[in-house]
């Protein structure tokens, strides 16, 4: 699911490590009177991820962060500046006169020449001056692949979900892993905050010790509207799906695998082995077709029966991360149901006892043999990325929850 796991924690540490030492350390920190007052922001943008990083060794803080993700409320309302992102909006001196900066270079440039930083003994080393510098851009390019799927487009749990009437509040830097993992599900969910750098060595640090009563742990999320303050990314994101989400998406690099790899190449193999498994000859007859065509049917009468019991019901390998991120779904969507297992997946020795038949029964009642696959009282709705309509299409139109109603108190005849 799109709540972290250990594998987000790997590779969101690796994008750290890919850019170091960017993004971690305040190098100034004296005040000014300018203020940054919005900044039109992609979190997994190799553009914005500069700005980002100076604004954390500055220790500047951002009065909202803007999520200009395709899709996003700025970018439909058009509020993006002249729809440049990364656009930041800065007041300075004392009559308060705004000034909007276009595109990285612009705003970089703009933050050497108000907030230099005294250089090092080795910035004129080759290393430093030679080398360094295309590392850490070929490391821009790779801390974003390594995030792929995350933090770039706005997820359509975002549509029609509750928006905070004060902006959120987080204490952030941009080096920080755990950080980051925030930072994508606000662009995600389109949700704009107040940004205020907590990189190491930065005064506020000990502002946000005396708030939390002496932990300075980010990233640490302030919402006003519900009196909410919290730590632990894990917990963060949690709190702001079911917040601001109408759901918690699924892994979206599993999607991308199902349509491009699973259902042209995968399902053609899995339509064609499961008659094979469940005793048909490969030349379409057995020596006893009678056998085969007992044992399906028999599973046809036991699959008809556990789909018409409940509600939902969902038929799932143990070891699939496609069922796995189905059945999670359906948790998160706080719906009963039951799942039934065909073991630990369709590989023969995997397979659980008398589910070969089965497999073969879905195929021939429903034309799919794979799992996950869910039925709502009797009535298959196909897989969590597949199928008619397929799980996560059917949540993202709005439309399951009207089908878990529609057959509620009715069963849907499945032809066999």
């Amino acid at each position: 699911m799109s709540i972290p796991n250990a594998f987000d924690t790997l590779t969101s540490g690796l994008s750290s490590i890919c850019r170091l030492p960017k993004g971690t350390t305040v190098l100034r920190s004296e005040s000014s009177d300018i203020t940054l007052l919005r900044l039109y922001d992609i979190e997994n943008s190799v553009e914005c991820r500069p700005v980002r990083e100076r604004i954390t060794e500055l220790d500047l803080d951002v009065g909202l962060v803007v999520p200009s993700a395709v899709g996003g409320s700025s970018f439909r309302d058009g509020t993006i500046p002249s729809g440049v992102v990364p656009s930041l909006v800065v007041a300075e001196g004392g009559n308060g006169e705004e000034t909007t900066l276009f595109g990285t270079e612009e705003i970089i440039s703009f933050f050497d020449a108000r907030f230099p930083v005294p250089k090092r003994d080795d910035d004129d080393d080759v290393f430093s001056s030679k080398i360094l510098p295309p590392l850490l851009s070929a490391g821009n390019a790779i801390a974003s692949a390594l995030r792929f799927g995350r933090g770039r487009d706005v997820s359509p749990s975002s549509v029609e979900a509750p928006r905070p009437k004060n902006p959120l509040v987080l204490y952030s830097y941009e080096g920080n892993q755990f950080c980051r993992l925030v930072r994508e599900v606000l662009t995600e969910l389109d949700l704009p905050y107040r940004l205020v750098s907590s990189g190491k060595g930065s005064r506020k640090r000990a502002d946000l010790a005396a708030r939390t009563g002496g932990s300075s742990q980010c990233p640490y999320l302030v919402d006003e509207d519900n009196g909410i303050e919290m730590a632990e990314s894990a917990d963060i994101v949690r709190y702001l799906y079911k917040t601001y989400g109408r759901y918690v998406p699924p892994n979206k690099l599993l999607g991308v695998i199902s349509r491009f790899i699973m259902v042209p190449l995968g399902g053609p193999i899995f339509r064609a082995t499961a008659p094979l498994q469940a005793g048909k000859s490969l030349w379409g007859e057995s020596e006893d077709p009678s056998i085969y065509e007992a044992d399906v049917a028999k599973a046809k009468e036991e699959i008809l029966r556990e789909t018409s019991a409940d509600d939902i019901v969902i038929y799932t390998y143990k070891l699939s991360p496609f069922s796995s991120e189905a059945t999670e779904l359906l948790r998160n969507l706080e719906v009963p149901f039951k799942e039934i297992s065909f073991g630990n997946e369709w590989i023969p020795g995997l397979l659980a006892d008398g589910c070969a038949a089965k497999r073969a029964a879905l195929l021939e009642m429903t034309g799919m043999s794979s799992l996950p696959h869910i039925f709502i009282r009797g009535k298959s709705i196909g897989g969590i990325y597949s199928g008619s309509p397929g799980l996560l299409k059917a949540v993202e139109k709005g439309t399951f929850m009207d089908m878990v109603a529609e057959f509620k108190n009715t069963k849907d005849e499945v032809t066999v």
